[in-house]
């Protein structure tokens, strides 16, 4: 991350959160659970940062994760970005659990990020710590089907969908915090701020006469 002024923006799960970085610092941030509520909380969140957060370049969570979340946040980094000529940027909501994880268990060499998705299904995808990379895509699967592929231990909302399979799972639940954009490299900090959501989505375009 450059010592440009970035607004991060994170509303893809149930958790919203903003942070103002600068030099590799957080100068401000904020975070709450708030389930559905994103739209109302968010904008308030980013006008109690200092100088209303505006920021030179802006970071968004693109996903996996809620959907509308998702909206809400890409609307508001692009409608930021336009007013303050600001360049927006994404990031996956799973590299920024796997990197979090990886930055409190520095003894951890493998981790699948794992997080609630749609119609009882999870979203995952397996990172390496050294170096930090995603091993495959992202995956939706039924929680059986995801144990069957974890290979390890998990972190993310999704651990509370496997642990009734699987009690003795090594896994952490979490969210994706704003302020842990700091540790994810550059390459994944430089997504196009498009969505991310991990499945195809549930309507289908109707077929033309």
């Amino acid at each position: 991350m450059t010592a440009t002024r970035t607004l991060v923006i994170d509303t893809a799960t149930a958790a919203c959160s903003v942070a103002l970085i600068e030099h590799g610092q957080i100068i401000a941030e904020d975070a709450a659970t708030v389930g559905r509520g994103h739209a109302e909380r968010l904008l308030p969140m980013i006008a109690a940062l200092p100088d209303g957060g505006r920021a030179g370049a802006v970071l968004v969570d693109c996903g996996p994760g809620s959907f509308t979340g998702i909206r809400v946040g890409l609307a508001a980094a692009r409608a930021l970005g336009l007013g303050w000529g600001a360049s927006v940027h994404g990031y996956s909501s799973l590299a920024l659990l796997a990197a979090s994880f990886f930055a409190q268990a520095p003894d951890e060499q493998a981790i699948a990020a794992v997080l609630e998705g749609g119609h009882g299904e999870v979203f995952m995808q397996h990172f390496t710590a050294r170096p930090f990379a995603a091993v495959g895509g992202i995956l939706s699967l039924p929680p059986a089907a995801a144990l069957a592929q974890l290979g390890g231990g998990a972190v993310g909302s999704g651990v509370k969908w496997l642990r009734p399979i699987a009690p003795d799972l090594a896994g952490k639940e979490a969210l994706p915090v704003a302020r842990d954009a700091l540790l994810l490299p550059p390459d994944l900090l430089a997504l196009a701020a498009q969505p991310i959501y991990g499945r195809p989505p549930d309507a289908k375009p109707m077929p033309q006469p």
